[in-house]
């Protein structure tokens, strides 16, 4: 999934207001594991928040934007929206009735232009928003989605994290159970998947009166697993990425060292902490804004040369993996929209590229 973070209001431009959103936002899409490849930032004009939203629509799934959900005439998010949709909003009564309840819960009638803030239109539903008046949208509409939120932060972020990064991650493990098929519908051992930092998790449970009939379904139901997921598969159990690695290079007898720009020592902290590390993890090198072919010069000029050397190089929006084993040479590309993203890609890149030449 391609995402994009809309930030909306003149006050932006101007420095006024530092957008923490577009930061938290874009931190929260990376753990996530979602694409973030633009951030934009429009003031309140008509036509180029409009233009903004349509460059938006056609390179990117998923937009998120921040602002302009007041009730004042240069509050256009839901003007904007509604005209790029080609859609009429209108004053839905429930939202209505929930504005003028919050007002009058504080003693004072609701302005009328408010009443802007209770509109939608066909394609898009309400946001709640228990920490103001502004409700947000959440547009589906021709395989794209539209998420609108407050620029008020904490509106922003009780929205995202109570209605909107739930959903995303339900869609995280989408395509794993697509591959699963009928197994997730398992009742006699069910079979649930997870999205977790390092991947997605698919558990297995069952029970039994007899402990043999029991483990001989989770058996049979971890091979029909293996088989549909195939080399995605790189753990059972208490398994990490870390310890995974350090049992094929133990069995090998091989050396790992390591030199990265872009993942800031990542790579060698999880390293650092796997099992026994000590035994076969000899060198790690951190250069900030290095290339491929500087990282690559400093394990080159280790004596004796370790069997196994991994390179992660500094890269604006890619960066090009690589690792050398006896066996052959291997490259991954990884790309990202921010250095954020990028550095969480990389560790996770790097770690499963040295996983799979194992």
């Amino acid at each position: 999934m391609r995402a994009e973070i809309l930030s909306i209001g003149t006050e932006l431009l101007l420095g006024q207001i530092v957008d923490t959103n577009a930061h938290y936002l874009a931190s929260r899409l990376a753990d996530l594991g979602i694409d973030c490849l633009y951030i934009s930032t429009v003031g309140d004009n008509p036509a180029r928040c409009r233009e903004t939203l349509e460059r938006a629509l056609g390179r990117s799934d998923l937009v998120i934007t921040t602002g302009g959900l007041g009730p004042t005439e240069d509050d256009l998010t839901r003007e904007t929206i509604a005209a790029v949709l080609g859609e009429e909003p209108v004053v839905d009564p429930t939202l209505e009735r929930e504005l003028r309840e919050w007002f009058a819960g504080r003693g004072v009638s609701m302005p009328e232009r408010n009443r802007k803030q209770a509109w939608l239109i066909p394609s898009a539903s309400a946001l709640p928003n228990p920490n103001g008046t502004a409700p947000g949208w959440d547009v589906r509409k021709d395989g794209k989605r539209i998420v609108a939120m407050p620029g008020v932060p904490r509106e922003m972020t009780y929205m995202w994290e109570h209605h909107l990064e739930p959903t995303l991650i339900a869609g995280a493990v989408s395509t794993a159970e697509e591959a699963l098929g009928e197994l997730v519908r398992s009742t006699a051992p069910t079979v649930v998947t997870k999205a977790k930092n390092d991947g997605v998790h698919v558990r297995i449970t069952d029970k039994d009166a007899d402990a043999a009939t029991m483990d001989a379904r989770i058996a049979r139901m971890e091979a029909l697993v293996r088989e549909r997921l195939g080399q995605y598969v790189w753990g059972t159990d208490d398994d990490t990425l870390g310890s995974v690695i350090a049992r094929g290079l133990g069995e090998r007898g091989w050396h790992l060292a390591t030199a990265e720009s872009l993942s800031g020592g990542d790579v060698a902290r999880a390293l650092a902490e796997s099992p026994e590390s000590g035994s076969w993890y000899i060198r790690g090198f951190v250069r900030p804004m290095a290339s491929a072919e500087d990282l690559t010069r400093l394990l080159d000029d280790l004596e004796p040369t370790p069997e196994v050397r991994l390179v992660v190089p500094h890269g604006e929006q890619s960066s090009e993996l690589r690792i050398w084993t006896p066996d052959r040479p291997r490259t991954s590309t990884i790309r990202f929209g921010s250095l954020v993203e990028g550095r969480r890609r990389a560790l996770l890149g790097a770690l499963d590229l040295l996983r799979r030449s194992l």
